[in-house]
C-alpha cells in the first residue's frame, strides 16, 4: 500500500510507501508510542466509521510526528506535534501519522488516499 497526496494545485505524489493500518484495539491504543524512530517512508493510518472530531496525543511518543486528519478523502487539518506533550483534534474519518516532515506541502482542502 502507499499513501498518495493530491494537492489542489499540483501533481500527485507518494507520501509513504510503507503503510500500516491501525485496525485492532491494540494498534489503535499504541499507535506510534514507544518507537525510537519513525521511518521517512512510513505512515500509520487510523480508519474510522464516519467523520467526527478525532483526537491524537503524543504521550509516550518519543519523536515529533506529522498528523493528517482526512474526511471523505479531503484533508481537514495538518499538524506537526512534538513528542510527549501534545494533543490535537479535528474532524476526520481517517487519521494519518507520519514522521515529522512527512506531510510537508499537504494542506487543508487537498486530497489524500491510500492505494493498494
Amino acid at each position: 500500500m502507499r499513501l498518495v497526496h493530491d494537492p489542489t494545485d499540483g501533481d500527485p505524489r507518494t507520501l509513504a510507501s510503507a503503510v500500516e493500518t491501525a485496525d485492532s484495539f491494540a494498534s489503535r491504543l499504541f499507535g506510534l508510542m514507544f518507537r525510537a524512530s519513525v521511518p521517512d517512508d512510513y505512515a500509520l493510518v487510523f480508519p474510522f466509521d464516519g467523520a467526527k472530531r478525532r483526537g491524537i496525543h503524543t504521550a509516550f511518543v518519543r519523536v515529533p510526528i506529522d498528523v493528517v486528519w482526512v474526511a471523505d478523502g479531503t484533508v481537514t487539518r495538518v499538524e506537526t506535534l512534538p513528542p510527549w506533550r501534545s494533543v490535537a483534534r479535528a474532524e476526520a474519518d481517517t487519521v494519518v501519522e507520519l514522521a515529522a516532515g512527512g506531510a510537508a506541502g499537504v494542506n487543508a482542502g487537498d486530497a489524500v488516499r491510500i492505494e493498494d
